[in-house]
């Protein structure tokens, strides 16, 4: 096992840890409910997210337990993202990580409510005083998430990806799509440990540019393994785009080409860390690990 892989699967546990703890037991009257919030949010997957919390903290010297809680919690809104996603009214996706999506394991009004709780869950984790002892810097991140996740990010983006189902988008407006649904939430990742840290603003800079570049890589590997991934590896359904006729940039550039596309952006994103030095090295990392991996 690479040092790499050490590193995700340690952080992995300790947000699972965490998100054991902030998300209820079921009982009561409302027990399915937390029952398919612990379903969705302590389902494993890459963890990428919170290790770009951590990470970026890291480089700010911010403790791991106030990294550990903004990590919680973007993985709390990522999980909604995919309950949400997979709805019929969205993608009608029935597996995700290799197992049954939340409505079809439970009902879709379930689905709907597990979404609503965890997004609403992770900002209450980040405005509790646990995650930081200033008020602003709390202040900020509710911010910074609010609009990372709402109609002018993850959630814009996936208007526009529904849309794409019926509308022929060129390069550039799936380029915008990606940097709204997936880059949005990768872009709040990095800048939390900046926040966290109290950055100045080249360092900031430095970091959404990072940012940026590596949620443009991180959609083309992920259209890349719908377009050749194996459903058995990725852990859910591919082929999807292809068959629902949806342009991505591995439909207009070819497979080939847009692999070379996510190679270079990797690259790019590496080089906007140049002034952290080593402190970022973890950075620069994953996003090799972001376009060669297999699901």
């Amino acid at each position: 096992m690479t040092e790499l892989s050490q590193a995700l699967r340690a952080i992995g546990s300790s947000v699972d840890e965490l998100l054991g703890r902030l998300i209820p037991m079921p009982e009561g009257p409302e027990g399915q409910l937390l029952d398919a919030m612990r379903y969705s949010a302590l389902a494993g997957g890459k963890r990428l997210r919170p290790f770009l919390v951590v990470s970026s903290a890291d480089v700010f010297n911010v403790p791991q337990s106030y990294a550990l809680r903004v990590a919680a919690a973007i993985e709390m809104v990522h999980a909604y993202s995919l309950v949400h996603d997979d709805l019929p009214c969205m993608d009608d996706d029935d597996m995700r990580r290799g197992r049954p999506t939340v409505h079809i394991k439970y009902n879709e009004a379930t689905a709907v409510l597990t979404g609503d709780a965890l997004l609403t869950l992770a900002f209450e984790v980040i405005a509790d005083d646990e995650t930081h002892p200033e008020p602003a810097v709390r202040a900020e991140l509710v911010a910074m998430l609010a609009k990372r996740a709402g109609s002018h990010g993850m959630v814009g983006g996936q208007m526009i990806d529904l849309l794409a189902e019926h509308e022929s988008l060129d390069a550039g407006e799936i380029t915008r799509l990606q940097q709204l649904k997936t880059g949005a939430l990768i872009a709040f990742s990095c800048e939390a440990g900046a926040i966290l840290g109290r950055a100045d603003k080249p360092e900031r800079h430095a970091l959404l540019a990072y940012a940026h570049d590596l949620g443009l890589a991180f959609q083309i590997a992920d259209d890349l393994l719908d377009y050749e991934g194996d459903a058995s590896v990725v852990g859910k359904a591919v082929g999807k785009d292809l068959e629902a006729g949806k342009a991505t940039l591995v439909s207009i550039l070819g497979a080939d080409q847009a692999r070379i596309q996510a190679e270079m952006l990797a690259d790019q994103a590496v080089r906007h860390l140049d002034l952290f030095g080593k402190k970022a090295d973890s950075l620069r990392e994953i996003a090799d690990f972001v376009v060669n991996r297999s699901s």
